[in-house]
Parts: structure tokens; C-alpha cells; sequence
């Protein structure tokens, strides 16, 4: 048994009298019940006549008003098609007035109230759709339904928007709805026919909520949210309703779309519609174009609802004017449609969930937050009193005097203690509100430097400026812009590498916007571009990498490569579709990509932590990619057979440590263990399966996709190179590695490192690698290769001057061949330069001091390499690569000036090729 209405707080009755005279109708019920009676009917003539009408089961609700609720909805589920509509509109009574006293009385909280009064909607929506549905199929207007398709109401589906479908309508409110079927439950040549009934359908189940009877009517019903309502039929195919937005849908759908929930008709199929709606709703980029179309959406309202002038609180909208409601739901909106493309955790449908999501990732402040919450909160409760007085679909506080006198009094309060809140509450949304869609125009100061006007000139030629809304943006934006570029170290040379960067912008709403919402941007952008050409190139091509420095953790520490990999892994397991994941992909990987980066280009990591830290990113891309390039091909060609498959990283990539701009060398081993075949629609032989499946994996790994690509890859390394088949089988991998393998892919081995894959075959390549370095080895014939290697490598590749600190003696590759040649000789499982160097201690090739300089030598060159490759992407040039460029190369490599640099770099060339050139040269001695 449910508990009595407790009453918390008490109306006041406008006309004691009448209330007196509805008091004394209604018998049973306590008297603080009593008391809240005679208030309610007092103040309020259609409530007053709800009471007297309803009396004899008023008096048993009021004692469980609970279980009152659950039976009226009860009631409803039992009608039969004939008492449809006077027993619905006879249950409307009964939750009007009970929502009504409990809502007064304090009993039940606000979002009690309204989602009380949206379920109701739904299921008297519900039951007259299928009662609609159930008579079309009876009567055959319905081609190839059954019976048993009115459960689903043969597809017709019904979303709630709006208040309703957000949970929060209000008391008096009229339904918003969108009426669409799914056409695919019928055959292509009876949809026009499926068609006429479910708009016959619609219309009937309208009139059968809406038609005032004797009884009264259940809910006004609004159909207009539906795409471009002037011309299309109240009922649409999920289809055509899908084209419209895909090609037409504006912003102010995608904000109505937050709210929209299946209720009625078939649940599931109008989910399947949302979801196919997801991409159109929730951009995955940071959208803060959509702050200036929420404004000019606010702008149209109060022009055409007259609701822009002061504030004055007779006649005021509540809804609709400064302050009020619609204020809070446009703020809340407007950051969910920038923000929640790319967090899920703030699509959120309420306004009071959606304000407090939005504070907890710190797109608001959580004390705007709260009082937001608050005012609204408040806002609604006076909106439904204003309603409750006469059942009017009304939002404006009364013009009378008496008007807000009653609306007080069913607020327990006097009418100048309603005035003066309301005015507090309204002006403290408008001002926590305005600033955000209308911020003060702040004036940059005149730039202190006098820019090259032929370069400015030519801005609005380019691509991103080609739009009117783009150079409106623009022309808001540019005083800041050059504000900001006048106090770079070399403006000049700035401005003429943000000229390069504006050039390649294809297009520049989006970023623009992105900006002049978030001004501090635009020193990283003038950092970026006026250091790095590379990334600045980079960034035109990919502006939406930006959004990352928004997201609030992009300057918090490396998380690791196994969070990178499950970070991954779960946001393409939310998407089905295998192209969407592949674009998913790289625009998560460029992202992150961009961070590094930027760390780099800050000073906030060294090189050795950037090279770790793109490995990792490669690492994390590959082993979270490799489960869905599986079973996109297992669906054609069925399982992998055996044990599947492994990516061993050779190289760079094995050791942990690449640049920038590094292909990937990977070799792809597989163990069918004793199957043939695969089991699958489309089997393939064992070896031709591997063979497909590494091809697959090359490709969502390097294909051009809307999102660019990934990452190039080298598989030359892999047994036999290029002659050799794409993929190497367990059996034929170790056994090619024991019997028929060279030195050089020995020593390539010393830097292999499983990192995606079956973890039992992993284990088993890992084991076996261990084992094939530990055997002993005649270091004189390994010397003598290396010497070989050294000199195929000085004729196929010369230096390309003294940045190039890769290729020639002395440089990162030789080093590293000499540390692989130390790991191989003296059996190390380590995979990086520094202990393949102490392995070359360890076989006596090195002394340790050598050792050591060798180390400071590759940390110098890798140091050089690192840097050049985010500033240019190629071997730099030091007199071109302007200010900023020397800059951060001298801050990159620990050094004064670009002198002293170019200095140290040639000395630790010629020692390092001194010290290299006698370890090869006494071996080769050896040998011969």
C-alpha cells in the first residue's frame, strides 16, 4: 500500500469562497488535503471543476495517490477500440488533477510531475496508433500485415520530441511528434498504397487525442518538426526522412533531434531511425558554428514572438522571452551539439542530466551549472501554475493583476513576492546565457606592426573564405588574429606562414568559429605555423585536430599504449559500419598524432619521449585495428584458420622509437596449425587466406580515405623480401630463420617486436627470437657482413648534407647497425641502441667509454632527425627553415645557437664514424 499525498507546501485560494464550496464536495481525505483543495480551487477554475467532476475518486486517489497513478495507466492498457476515446480522455481528467494536487502540494518533485504527464502521452499515443493500425489490417488497407503485426503497429513509429521526448512535459502542453514508417516491411511495388493508410492512420489517431468531445480532449498534437511539413504527408518512410536530413537538415533539427525518443508504434525500428540519424545529429567534430545558429535561431524567436524587448513581468513569456526557459534548453543544447560528436556521455536528452554532464567535463562551470538547474527548475514550476489556472497552452505570466494574483496564490506566495523573483531569476539566466551566444564585442588592439598588405589582400581568394558565413566569421575574427601576430618574435615571417596555412585550408567555418570561441587557439596556431611548416601543413589539411586541444586532457601526461589501444577499441566497437571505422580511425590517430606534436614543438617532451610516444600511437592503431580488419574479412571467408595471426614490428617500430613522419616496417606471421581451409560463404586455401587477410590489414592501414590515411608500410623485411609471399607461416618463419636467413636479417631481427596479434602465437615469436639471438655466433663473419652492409649503404644513399642526420657514416644508421651487431653478438633480448651498445661492450667490440660516446652521438643525431621531421617532413635547411624553426632545433638539442649546433653535430659524426670504422675494420681483419 502507497503512502497518503503528503502535502509540504499550501496554495492559497484567490476566491475562498469557492474554494470552500469545492472543499466541501469532497469527502474522505484529510485536512491538510482538504485545506490544499479549497487553495487549488480557488485559484484555478479549471482545476476547480476537475475536482468536483472526479470528487468520489479524487478522495480514494489522494489516500494512494501512487497506486492512483499506476491504475489510471492500467486503465488505458485495457481499453477496447469502442471506449478508446472517452476512457482516454476520462483518464486525462484524472492525471490532470492528480498531477495537479501532488505537483501543488509538494508531494511529487518536478521531474515526478513531468514524467508522469509524457508517459501518459505515450501510451494514449501508443493506443491510438494501434487501435488505428488494428483497424486498417482488419479492413486489408494494409498490404501483407497480420494480426500479429499490431504489436508493432506494422511499423508505424512515432517519435517524441521536444518536452516529451525529453521526459519534461509540461502541464498543460501540446505533443510534438514526428510520424514515419518503416517501409521495408513491405514489398517496393505496395508502398504507395502502405503509404495512403499510414497517413490515414496518423490523421485518425490525431483527431482521436486532439478532437474535443463532451468528455473534453486528451492532448493537442503538433506534427510540424516533421521534415519541411508544408509539402510532405504527416507520415513518411524512415527512408525519405533520412535523405532530408542527410542533405538538408539544419541546426536547428540537430538540436530538436537531442530531445527525440521512440514512445509509440514500433520502438525498435524508430531506435534503428535514430541511430541511422547519429552521424547528422552528433558531428564529430567540436562544433562551435553551431553557438552562431543557436544565436540567430533566438534572434528569429524574439522577432517573431515580439518577445525581445525589456523585461517587464506582466505578460512576460516564460517560455519563449529573456530569461527563460527556452535560454537554459538553447545553452544546454548548443554546447551538447558542440561537444557530444565527441563524447557520448553528454547525448543526453534532459536539460537538467544534460546541464549537470556538461559541468562534470567542464564545458560549463559547475556553479553555472547549478544555478541554471535551479532557475529552471524554478521556471517550469511557475510555467505549469500559469497553465493550471485555465488548462491553457499559455507560457506568458498573466497581464493582470488578478491574473498574477492567482498564479501566486497556487505558489503559496503574494503576488509581489512572484514579481520579484521572477525578475531575479530571469535576469540571472539572461546574463549567464547572453554572454555566451552574444559576447561583448571586446576590440583587439591595432597591431604594433605593419603587415604585408599585398599578403592580406589576397585572404579572401582562398578556398576556406570563398563562403559569405566563412567571412563573417572571418572578419569578426581577423583584429584578434593579427593582434596576436603582431606580438610574435618575427611577425613578418609569421604572417607569411599563416598565409601558407590559410591557403590549404579547403574550407573555414568550422575552424574559424572554433577560434573566436576559443581565442587562446590562435597563439598555438601562430606557434605552430610559424615553427613547423610540416605540422602547419598538416593542420590545413586536418583542421579538426584542434578540437583535441579543447577536450580538456590534451597537456595531461602519456597515458601508455594499452590506454591508447582501449581507447581505441572502444570507440570503433560503437560503430558498425567497417569504412566508418577506418575513418574513425585515423582521425582519432591524427589527433593524437597532432599531440605529440604540439608536446614536441612546446618543449613539454624531448625527442626520445616523442619517438616512444608515436611508437606507442603506431602500436595502439595497429593492435586495436587488427581485431575489425578480422572480422570484416572473416564474414566473406569465415574465421582465420589456426591461430590466427601476428604483426611483428621490425625497425624503428620495433625498438620503440620512431618520428613523425616513419613508414611502419612490419612482417605479418600466421600458424593455420594442421588447417587446410577456411570455413567461411567463400573459403580459401590456408596459405591464399593470409595471403588476402595481410593485404586487407596493409590496406586499412595506408588506403587515401575522407580521414586521409594512416600510416605507410614497409614489408621488405619479412623472408625472401619482396620476392617472398605477403604473410610467412609460423613453420615457414623459424625454420627460414634457422636455416636460410642472412646476417643482415639477423640482425633486423634483434629489433623485432610482436605488437598485435593471437597472444599465445605472440608468446611463441617473442620465445623463439630469445632463443635465435642467444645461439653463438663467429663475430669476425658478422663483422665482415657489416662491412659489406656499411659500404651497399654509403653507394645507395649519400648524405644529403649535414642535417641529414640519418644516412652516412657516423649517423643514426650506422650507429644502429653497429648496436644491432653488439645485440646479435652478445645474445641481447633488448631491442633499443643504447643496450645494443652495451651488448657490443659485453662481445668486446667496444670499449665502455666508447660505448658511451656513441650513445651521446645517436641521442645528438636522433635528436636532429626527430626535430627536422616535424619541421619540414624532409631533410631540413637551416637557413630556411626561418626563426621559430632554429628555435625549437636548438631547444630540441640542448644548444645556444644554431652555430654551435652545426658544430657539435659534424664533431659526433666524425668520432662516432672513427669509432665505427675501427670496430668493422679490426673484425674484417679478423676474419680475413
Amino acid at each position: 500500500m502507497t503512502a497518503a499525498l503528503t502535502v509540504r507546501r499550501m496554495p492559497r485560494a484567490f476566491d475562498p469562497e469557492l474554494g470552500a464550496e469545492t472543499r466541501e464536495k469532497v469527502s474522505d481525505v484529510t485536512s491538510e488535503q482538504a485545506e490544499l483543495i479549497a487553495g487549488t480551487a480557488g485559484s484555478s477554475p479549471y482545476l476547480k471543476g476537475l475536482i468536483e467532476q472526479e470528487a468520489p475518486w479524487l478522495a480514494e486517489a489522494l489516500q494512494q495517490p501512487d497506486q492512483a497513478l499506476s491504475d489510471v495507466m492500467a486503465a488505458v492498457r485495457d481499453l477496447e477500440p469502442a471506449q478508446l476515446k472517452p476512457g482516454l480522455r476520462l483518464a486525462k481528467r484524472r492525471m490532470a488533477v492528480l498531477t495537479a494536487l501532488a505537483d501543488l502540494a509538494g508531494a511529487w518533485p518536478l521531474e515526478k510531475v513531468t514524467a508522469a504527464l509524457t508517459d501518459f502521452a505515450a501510451l494514449a499515443a501508443d493506443m491510438a496508433a494501434k487501435a488505428e493500425i488494428a483497424a486498417l489490417i482488419r479492413r486489408g488497407k494494409l498490404p501483407g500485415m497480420t494480426k500479429e503485426d499490431i504489436a508493432t503497429a506494422g511499423g508505424l513509429i512515432i517519435l517524441a520530441m521536444g518536452k516529451m521526448g525529453a521526459h519534461e512535459l509540461n502541464y498543460s502542453s501540446d505533443i510534438d511528434l514526428i510520424v514515419l514508417f518503416d517501409e521495408t516491411r513491405f514489398d517496393p511495388g505496395d508502398f504507395y498504397e502502405a503509404r495512403h493508410g499510414m497517413v490515414r492512420a496518423t490523421r485518425n489517431m490525431c483527431a482521436t487525442l486532439s478532437d474535443r468531445t463532451a468528455d473534453g480532449y486528451v492532448f493537442r498534437t503538433d506534427l510540424r518538426l516533421r521534415p519541411d511539413p508544408a509539402v510532405t504527408p504527416v507520415c513518411m518512410a524512415t527512408e525519405a526522412a533520412e535523405r532530408y536530413y542527410e542533405s538538408l537538415g539544419r541546426t536547428w533539427e540537430r538540436a530538436a533531434y537531442i530531445k527525440a525518443r521512440p514512445c509509440a508504434g514500433d520502438l525498435a525500428a524508430g531506435q534503428r531511425f535514430l541511430d541511422a540519424l547519429r552521424p547528422f545529429v552528433w558531428r564529430r567534430h567540436l562544433d562551435f558554428a553551431a553557438i552562431q545558429d543557436a544565436h540567430d535561431m533566438r534572434l528569429r524567436i524574439r522577432e517573431n514572438k515580439g518577445t525581445g524587448g525589456g523585461l517587464s513581468i506582466p505578460g512576460h513569456d516564460m517560455k519563449l522571452g529573456q530569461g527563460g526557459i527556452r535560454e537554459i534548453e538553447f545553452f544546454t543544447q548548443t554546447r551538447q551539439l558542440i561537444a557530444g560528436g565527441r563524447d557520448p556521455d553528454l547525448r543526453l536528452r534532459g536539460t537538467v542530466p544534460g546541464l549537470a554532464a556538461l559541468a562534470e567535463k567542464g564545458w560549463v562551470p559547475a556553479d553555472v551549472a547549478e544555478k541554471l538547474t535551479d532557475h529552471y527548475r524554478a521556471h517550469r514550476e511557475v510555467e505549469h501554475r500559469i497553465q493550471m489556472v485555465h488548462d491553457a497552452q499559455t507560457h506568458k505570466v498573466p497581464q493582470s493583476e488578478d491574473g498574477i494574483a492567482r498564479v501566486a496564490c497556487l505558489m503559496g506566495i503574494d503576488s509581489a513576492e512572484l514579481t520579484s523573483d521572477l525578475t531575479r531569476r530571469l535576469s540571472e539566466v539572461h546574463e549567464l546565457t547572453e554572454g555566451f551566444f552574444a559576447p561583448g564585442q571586446t576590440v583587439a588592439p591595432a597591431p604594433d606592426h605593419v603587415f604585408d598588405q599585398k599578403i592580406l589582400a589576397r585572404w579572401p581568394s582562398y578556398p576556406a573564405l570563398r563562403s559569405q558565413r566563412a567571412r563573417r566569421i572571418f572578419d569578426r575574427l581577423r583584429p584578434e588574429l593579427l593582434s596576436r601576430l603582431s606580438r610574435a618574435a618575427q611577425p613578418s615571417e609569421a604572417l607569411v606562414a599563416l598565409d601558407g596555412f590559410l591557403s590549404g585550408l579547403p574550407a573555414g567555418v568550422q575552424l574559424f568559429s572554433l577560434f573566436e570561441a576559443n581565442p587562446q587557439l590562435i597563439d598555438l596556431l601562430i606557434d605552430i605555423v610559424g615553427t613547423s611548416h610540416a605540422l602547419a601543413m598538416h593542420l590545413s589539411r586536418n583542421a579538426s585536430v584542434f578540437d583535441a586541444v579543447i577536450g580538456g586532457s590534451f597537456f595531461d601526461d602519456w597515458p601508455g599504449q594499452a590506454a591508447l589501444q582501449a581507447e581505441l577499441a572502444q570507440a570503433l566497437s560503437a560503430e558498425s559500419d567497417y569504412e566508418t571505422q577506418l575513418d574513425l580511425a585515423r582521425r582519432w590517430c591524427k589527433e593524437w598524432h597532432f599531440r605529440v606534436g604540439v608536446h614536441h614543438l612546446r618543449g613539454l617532451i624531448n625527442s626520445a619521449q616523442a619517438g616512444q610516444q608515436y611508437a606507442d600511437l603506431a602500436g595502439a592503431v595497429i593492435a586495436a585495428i587488427l581485431p575489425f580488419v578480422a572480422a570484416q574479412f572473416a564474414q566473406k571467408h569465415g574465421p582465420a584458420p589456426g591461430r590466427g595471426a601476428a604483426v611483428l614490428g621490425m625497425g624503428s617500430l620495433g625498438a620503440g622509437r620512431i618520428n613523425s613522419q616513419s613508414d611502419l616496417d612490419v612482417i605479418v606471421i600466421y600458424d593455420p596449425l594442421d588447417q587446410d581451409m577456411s570455413d567461411g560463404s567463400r573459403p580459401l586455401a590456408t596459405r591464399t587466406y593470409y595471403a588476402r587477410f595481410t593485404q586487407a590489414l596493409i590496406t586499412a592501414l595506408t588506403a587515401p580515405m575522407s580521414q586521409g590515411r594512416l600510416y605507410e608500410v614497409d614489408m621488405r623485411l619479412r623472408p625472401s623480401g619482396n620476392q617472398g609471399p605477403v604473410a610467412t607461416s609460423w613453420a615457414s618463419f623459424t625454420n627460414y630463420q634457422r636455416n636460410e636467413a642472412w646476417v643482415w636479417e639477423h640482425l633486423a631481427l634483434t629489433r623485432a617486436r610482436v605488437v598485435a596479434g593471437d597472444a599465445g602465437l605472440a608468446k611463441d615469436i617473442t620465445d623463439f627470437r630469445a632463443q635465435l639471438l642467444a645461439e653463438p655466433r663467429d663475430p669476425a663473419k658478422v663483422l665482415k657482413e657489416v662491412s659489406e652492409m656499411r659500404d651497399r649503404l654509403a653507394a645507395a644513399k649519400a648524405p644529403a648534407g649535414l642535417w641529414d642526420a640519418k644516412n652516412g657514416p657516423g649517423r643514426l644508421m650506422d650507429i644502429e647497425l653497429l648496436a644491432q651487431t653488439g645485440a646479435l653478438l652478445s645474445g641481447s633480448v633488448q631491442r633499443d641502441v643504447h643496450a645494443g651498445l652495451d651488448g657490443a661492450v659485453a662481445a668486446g667490440l667496444l670499449q665502455v667509454a666508447e660505448a658511451q660516446t656513441l650513445k651521446d652521438c645517436y641521442d645528438l643525431c636522433w635528436s636532429v632527425q626527430c626535430a627536422a621531421r616535424l619541421l619540414s617532413g624532409k631533410t631540413i635547411e637551416a637557413d630556411k627553415i626561418g626563426e621559430g624553426g632554429t628555435a625549437f632545433l636548438c631547444r630540441a638539442t640542448g644548444f645556444d645557437d644554431v652555430e654551435q649546433l652545426q658544430e657539435a653535430l659534424q664533431n659526433s659524426y666524425t668520432t662516432a664514424a672513427d669509432i665505427i670504422g675501427r670496430v668493422v675494420e679490426e673484425g674484417t681483419d679478423g676474419a680475413q
